[in-house]
């Protein structure tokens, strides 16, 4: 994977990115990486270049009960920013977020949601899917 980089948890930076470099926040941690557009290896879940391929390949944490095949809710994010960057979502994406807990304007589903442009994305991981996973999961 070229160019890449994964800042610690908490630290984030103003400084100007490369003009083929994509930056993902996740909240409520503040951990930023940054790849190389188009240059991300797929790690087999969910779409490449997806929110969860990205947390997959920096070793985020983002649930996915069902391995990223749009079958469940557990890796719903709410996009904070960088929304312009992004895939417009499908029919299947906004029938599976219908059954979302917590669903907002800008929730989407971090397996659908796919980076299609350089830039800046910032992604919240919702409270009760981050109290999901550390009490051990259940059923989407």
């Amino acid at each position: 994977m070229a160019d890449e980089k994964q800042q610690g948890a908490g630290t984030t930076t103003d400084e100007a990115l490369g003009p083929n470099t994509v930056r993902v926040t996740f909240l409520p941690s503040g951990q930023s990486v940054e790849f190389e557009h188009g240059k991300l290896a797929y790690q087999d879940h969910g779409k490449p270049e997806s929110i969860l391929d990205v947390a997959i390949n920096f070793g985020v944490h983002l649930d996915h009960a069902c391995g990223g095949n749009c079958a469940c809710t557990t890796c719903h994010v709410v996009v904070k920013k960088g929304k312009e960057l992004l895939s417009e979502m499908d029919d299947d994406e906004a029938d599976r977020l219908d059954m979302a807990a917590d669903l907002q304007l800008e929730s989407r589903l971090g397996c659908q949601v796919v980076i299609e442009k350089p830039g800046e994305v910032v992604v919240e991981i919702p409270s009760w899917n981050r109290n999901y996973v550390s009490e051990g999961g259940g059923n989407s």
